[in-house]
Formats: structure tokens, C-alpha cells, sequence
């Protein structure tokens, strides 16, 4: 494993504050199960399909449907809990939690509020090279999503489309161990890249996949260590959540706001009331959704259509053994394996297609330095101006440790390199061949070499001088050596010439 730092947080003073404030923050994460049927149907879960053409029955709650887990979805969020190091119970259930939406058309959600499937787990949040902040998890539970409300399509109604409706939710409950917006969107961050690691939910915020709900509260220096002894919640002050947040962006600015929004009202003498509210990202600011509700108003109580759920330990014994390596342990990995900066590594680990191209140009060139450099700063780079993706690359693993590899033998120089990927990236074809074709290969021949620096060196008296007097004037000469033969010199050849040449 890496070398970690754990940091614990100063009190976060918020500017414009006439005292010092620590901010408290809490997530709920909604993340939508990877599966192609929903949680208690065999309905698809295909994202933008023709407005309610994947409603089965049961979701639509018509009269003597019954709903009938799916073991699947059970299983991804087992793999989660595992892939969080949480408490995985063997003994759940579903609960019916009351409220009324017109895209909810039982009436009631089914969730887990008593008995959830996955209890207490962690998260390591990456604060910088070396830094970590432990978040710690209070529970998993599986639930079903609503449907969808439209209002903009009319102006005298709203329509609505049932397509998400009972589609699989894991509902991941973080403590309050959260401090500042910036390490929130870490935090997000972090287990979205886990989660996607994990292959259990594909992290699309824009298709609403993944969403966050956040929990921010103020309190004065001193009372969350109070908490942390006690865990008694009322040391962290009266606590706003702000719902459906689907941006790592929107997330520290709704943060930030609220924050100051609570901190303004404590010192001007008022309360905060506890209530859900929505972030309006046009204005920057946070506005009241309605009064905040407790477990009791829902009216919770045992699904009577569901039994219990009851797992046995060998079923997630196997789970765990196909878990796959997870970020932190393929991160550690590269440093130690290829000798990585933990920067670099952090860079190739961030998604998990990017690990993979990166191994593979590693297997083929044998050079893990030299792979990470050309990944990160060639073909991200140029991915990114192009606005592709890793997994559109018109370079292929294989033509880029090709690549490498005519570096490595000295068949071509870095500046050439550079041109044959460009020619690789834009036409296709075999890295070396086009070396070939092109007539770029490295002129490697110190006769031809001496040649060239000889008549440089004949032809610029005046500079021979100069760069006598002062030997990084050398540079000079190197270069119109490099123009001379095309930039097709070996470069480490002209320099030993040109330095020998010039007695320096």
C-alpha cells in the first residue's frame, strides 16, 4: 500500500464570518445498480428508451402484481459493501416507506430502513499526493427508484414517464466525517471510481445514475470532537439537505452557499430549521424544497410482499473472490512495479479503461516509465483536444508500445516519435512501417553525424567563439545539426560530437 498521510482537518473559517465555523457535511449517494432488469421486475433498465416503454406491471403497480427480487441486484451490492470493506449481513429486509409522488405510482418506495444489506464500511479520500482523509460509511441499502416529472413540455401540464421507475438504487450513507466542499466532491469522486471499478453502477451523472444528497450543517470549533466522543448529533448543529446534486461543481458551490447561509442566520441570532432544499445553479444559491421529515413520518413498516432476505456466507465468499484490484491497491501497485510518481499513477488509475490501455502498452514495451509519459502527456493530451474518449483511441495499445519501442532501440528520437504517433493518431497504420515508409529513421551512423557537425562548425567561426567563452552556446550547434539531418540524427550522438568538436 501507499504511504499515506491521514489528515485531520482544521476548523474551516468561512470568510465574511464574524466567528470561526467547522462546516459538518453528510452524503447520500443514490447510485443506480449496473443490471438490465429492475429491482423487482424484469423491466429494462436501458437508458433513453421512448417514454414509458420499459414499465413492466409491477411497476406500474397494477392491481395482484407482486414483486419479485432480483438476486443480481442483491449481488452488486454486496460486491459494493465488499469493495467498501462494510459489513456484509446475511439477514436484510424491505421496508414500505409512504409518501406521495405523482411519478411514484404505489404510493409507497421500497427500501431498508431497519435492516439494510450492508452495514459499516470506509472510504480513503485522496486530498493530494500522500494525504487521505478517512470517510467512514454507515450503511448500504437497496432501494427503488420513481419515475420521472416533466414540466417543460407543456405549459398547462406535466408529463410523466415511468421508465426509471423500480430501477435499482444502493443508497450509500456516509457519516458526518465530511469537512469542506472541495474533499465532498473527492469523496464523490472516490467512490464513483470504486463503484466503477466494481462494475456495480457506470457513474453517469448525466443520465442521473449516480446522485448525491448532501447533508451540511455548521457548528463552533471544538463540537465535532464532542460528537466523536459522544455521537451525540446535536453538537453538529441543525443540519439542510440539499437534494439530487449530479455535479462534482454544483456539489462545492451548493456547499459553500448553504454554509454561508447558515452561518449568516446563527449570528445574526436566528435557528436554522431543518428542512430539504434544491441548489439552483443559475442564481448560485440554495431555496427551500419542504420541511425536513423523520423516519416516523413515512410511516415505515415491513413489506408484507417480500420475505425477509436471507444470505448465506459462501455466496458472498464467492463474490469476494471476483472482486477485482481496486484503485488504491492498483495505484500502490504502480508505484511500487514501474517506479511511478504517485501522481502518474493516480492519473493512470482514475479509470479503470485507462489502468487497462496503460498495462497493456506496459506489457508489450517493458517500460513503465517510459508508457506512463506517453499515455498521460501524448495520448491523453491529444484524446482530449479531439474530445475522445480512451476507449474511442484511434491509437491502439499495441501501436503506441510500438512506438515506444522504436525509441527504445533507437530507431527513431523522441521529436520523430512525436510526428510518427501524429501520422498513427490521424491515418492508422503500423508505427513502424510508416518509420519506414516515410524514410524516418534515426541516422545512427557516426560517420554521417561528424560529417554534419563538422560543416556546422566550419560554417559558424564566429560561434565556435562564442561558445567557447560559455559551453551552453553548444546547444546551437546541436540544433543546426538536428535541422541539417532533418531532425533524424541521433541526438545523444550529435551532442557527444559537438561537444568533442569544441574541446568543451
Amino acid at each position: 500500500m501507499l504511504d499515506l498521510t491521514y489528515e485531520t482537518p482544521k476548523p474551516k473559517v468561512i470568510a465574511g464570518a464574524q466567528h470561526d465555523w467547522e462546516l459538518v457535511i453528510g452524503m447520500e449517494v443514490h447510485a443506480q445498480v449496473a443490471s438490465n432488469a429492475k429491482l423487482f421486475s424484469g423491466g429494462s433498465t436501458k437508458f433513453g428508451a421512448e417514454p414509458n416503454s420499459n414499465v413492466a406491471f409491477v411497476d406500474a403497480a397494477m392491481p395482484g402484481m407482486l414483486p419479485v427480487i432480483n438476486e443480481y441486484c442483491v449481488a452488486q451490492a454486496v460486491r459494493t459493501g465488499l469493495g467498501l470493506k462494510a459489513q456484509i449481513n446475511l439477514f436484510s429486509a424491505f421496508d414500505r416507506k409512504n409518501y406521495f409522488y405523482p411519478d411514484l405510482p404505489q404510493g409507497y418506495q421500497i427500501s431498508q430502513l431497519y435492516h439494510p444489506i450492508v452495514g459499516e464500511g470506509e472510504i480513503l479520500v485522496d486530498m493530494g499526493p500522500g494525504v487521505a482523509r478517512l470517510v467512514r460509511v454507515e450503511r448500504i441499502h437497496l432501494e427503488q427508484d420513481a419515475g420521472k416529472s416533466i414540466h417543460d413540455m407543456d405549459p398547462n401540464m406535466s408529463f410523466v414517464d415511468l421508465n426509471r421507475t423500480g430501477v435499482a438504487l444502493m443508497e450509500i450513507v456516509s457519516r458526518p466525517d465530511i469537512r469542506g466542499p472541495e474533499e465532498a466532491a473527492a469523496y464523490v469522486t472516490k467512490l464513483r471510481q470504486i463503484l466503477r471499478y466494481l462494475g456495480t453502477c457506470d457513474g453517469n451523472m448525466q443520465n442521473g445514475n449516480l446522485r448525491a444528497d448532501v447533508n451540511v450543517s455548521v457548528c463552533r470549533p471544538g463540537q465535532y470532537e464532542k460528537y466523536m466522543e459522544t455521537q451525540d448529533f446535536s453538537h453538529l448543529g441543525t443540519r439542510c439537505e440539499i437534494k439530487n446534486m449530479n455535479s462534482m461543481r454544483f456539489i462545492q458551490q451548493a456547499i459553500d452557499y448553504e454554509a454561508k447561509r447558515q452561518i449568516q442566520i446563527l449570528e445574526s441570532g436566528g435557528t436554522i430549521d431543518q428542512e430539504t432544499r434544491l441548489y439552483d445553479p443559475d442564481k448560485g444559491e440554495t431555496r427551500s424544497m419542504r420541511s425536513k421529515e423523520e423516519a416516523h413520518d413515512y410511516r415505515y413498516f415491513p413489506d408484507p410482499d417480500l420475505l425477509p432476505l436471507e444470505i448465506e456466507q459462501a455466496w458472498v465468499d464467492d463474490i469476494a473472490a471476483s472482486l477485482p484490484e481496486l484503485p488504491d491497491e492498483k495505484k500502490a501497485r504502480f508505484v511500487k512495479d514501474f517506479g511511478l510518481s504517485e501522481y502518474d499513477a493516480s492519473v493512470l488509475t482514475a479509470e479503470v479503461v485507462n489502468a487497462a490501455f496503460f498495462e497493456e502498452v506496459v506489457s508489450r514495451c517493458e517500460d513503465g516509465k517510459l508508457a506512463a509519459n506517453w499515455v498521460i502527456n501524448e495520448l491523453f493530451g491529444r484524446l482530449k483536444k479531439d474530445d475522445l474518449d480512451i476507449t474511442d483511441s484511434p491509437v491502439s495499445p499495441e501501436q503506441l508500445a510500438e512506438i515506444i519501442t522504436l525509441i527504445k532501440k533507437g530507431d527513431i528520437s523522441g521529436k520523430i516519435a512525436k510526428d510518427v504517433f501524429e501520422i498513427t493518431f490521424t491515418e492508422g497504420g503500423s508505427p513502424a512501417a510508416i518509420v519506414e515508409e516515410k524514410g524516418l529513421k534515426q541516422v545512427t551512423d557516426t560517420g554521417a553525424i561528424e560529417a554534419a557537425v563538422d560543416e556546422v562548425i566550419a560554417a559558424n567561426p564566429q560561434q565556435v567563439e562564442k561558445a567557447k567563452q560559455n559551453p551552453k552556446l553548444a546547444g546551437w550547434f546541436v540544433g543546426q545539426v538536428m535541422k541539417a539531418t532533418g531532425g533524424k540524427a541521433n541526438p545523444k550522438a550529435v551532442n557527444e560530437l559537438v561537444a568533442a568538436k569544441l574541446g568543451l
